[in-house]
């Protein structure tokens, strides 16, 4: 029988590219990879799917008839943290795992539908069910003993990273949009509680919550998360995520923001101020970061829209 060949997404090769020789080697080995886990996990692998970077995912169905996802970490990209966060979670708020192989970097996964950035829904709708989703993430409980250094804390190690990625490219935007961001650290690293923290998802953006095909236990508002990164954290981090986006929209209607900001506010009891310095924090950052790794047009068009918000919601 001839070996499988995959056609893996443009991104996952880009990254197979920058791993040389082990990335080559990756790529000729995962068709025995695949036909191994078939073989002691009871399933068929179908199709690569579209849309990740860092790994190769795929459809699959056990031999019971059940549809799952098979993810494979390429080199370089672990899934350990990925893995104790979904495993903790068992299925609050998050996609369900089904099994794990570590040493493999490789996960099976519950099958879910299309995303919620893909649904059509107005941005007050996405951002209730996004809330929805994150008070059941939320109840997830964290590791014993799990602490935050100080080094480690997100406001702080965001504010840092602002001000050093500036001027690493060039100060790309006004001084003024990073003295904001900055400010907004500060306060948000000055409310640090790690006893009030919560493992949030990490980047809870409409395109990371997925339709749940099955009515279940920790899915009640119909959709799931994927991806968590899993850290301890305000909750006022995740929902300052979700306000990141939306950039298309805030050029139709400037008022956008400050109304999901509040609207979030009213359904997860953070106070709206948190959520909005997360949110103008975040969209810096992010729009830093883009740039930073090669995508200066889509990075510029956030720094831009950071450009038009000011320290508060109005």
């Amino acid at each position: 029988m001839a070996e499988r060949e995959f056609d893996l997404p443009e991104l996952v090769r880009a990254k197979l590219a920058t791993a040389g020789a082990v990335g080559d080697q990756w790529s000729a080995s995962l068709p025995h990879l695949v036909n191994d886990l078939e073989h002691r996990w009871d399933l068929r692998v179908g199709d690569v799917l579209d849309g990740g970077s860092t790994a190769f995912v795929a459809s699959a169905q056990r031999t019971d008839g059940t549809p799952a996802v098979l993810k494979i970490a390429v080199p370089g990209q672990p899934i350990d943290e990925q893995v104790e966060a979904l495993v903790r979670a068992d299925g609050l708020g998050h996609v369900q795992v089904l099994e794990v192989d570590l040493p493999r970097q490789a996960l099976l996964l519950e099958r879910l539908g299309p995303s919620l950035a893909e649904s059509g829904l107005p941005p007050e709708e996405q951002v209730d069910i996004l809330c929805a989703t994150l008070h059941r993430a939320w109840q997830v409980p964290r590791a014993p003993g799990r602490e935050v250094r100080p080094e480690q804390e997100k406001a702080a190690a965001l504010g840092r990273y602002v001000i050093d990625a500036w001027h690493q490219l060039g100060q790309p935007c006004p001084a003024a949009v990073i003295e904001r961001a900055v400010t907004c650290a500060e306060r948000r690293a000055a409310d640090f509680d790690l006893a009030s923290s919560v493992v949030v998802h990490g980047d809870p953006h409409p395109g990371n919550c997925l339709q749940a095909l099955t009515a279940r236990a920790g899915a009640e508002s119909g959709f799931v998360l994927v991806d968590p990164d899993g850290f301890l954290a305000d909750r006022g981090y995740d929902l300052g995520v979700v306000l990141r986006d939306w950039r298309p929209q805030l050029r139709e209607d400037p008022g956008l923001l400050p109304r999901l900001c509040r609207r979030m506010a009213e359904r997860t009891g953070v106070a709206p101020e948190v959520i909005w310095e997360w949110g103008l924090l975040e969209r810096v950052s992010t729009g830093l970061y883009l740039m930073e790794f090669g995508s200066r047009a889509q990075g510029g068009a956030f720094l831009a829209s950071a450009a038009m918000l000011d320290l508060r919601p109005s």
